[in-house]
């Protein structure tokens, strides 16, 4: 800890080399994006390559269907409806997020934990209005 430069109250939530909250995240979001990946493989969303820019849309279309859930009035979900519709949109805003991390190798849950160190260190709001 003496060689942390984490934010003395974030290291041990954020810090990789010493937060066990942080390893256990990073190893969770990791294997359910795995197992997320092999689904969508299985179900031909990756017949053929996607590219970054398409994969970033459907997570746009994901947020905007979030959006439309609210306007609704944010009813219970179709198709699992235990949550509301924002809930699920939120879902699966995330499941393609984690099934472009896993199939580009990109470490986004570590991005996640280094992110939230860095935002630590940020002024309220960042000091922007909002």
């Amino acid at each position: 800890m003496k060689n942390c430069t984490c934010p003395p109250n974030a290291w041990e939530y954020y810090c990789p080399e010493h937060g066990g909250e942080s390893r256990v995240f990073v190893e969770a979001f990791n294997s359910l994006a795995q197992y997320i990946h092999n689904w969508a493989k299985r179900k031909g969303f990756w017949d053929q390559d996607n590219n970054d820019a398409a994969m970033i849309a459907l997570v746009h279309s994901e947020l905007s269907e979030a959006l439309e859930a609210i306007r609704n009035g944010n009813p219970p979900d179709d198709k699992i409806p235990d949550f509301s519709g924002y809930e699920a949109e939120l879902a699966d805003c995330i499941i393609r997020i984690m099934d472009i991390a896993n199939a580009r190798g990109l470490k986004v849950a570590e991005a996640i934990i280094a992110k939230m160190a860095y935002n630590e260190t940020r002024p309220r709001k960042h000091n922007k209005l909002f």
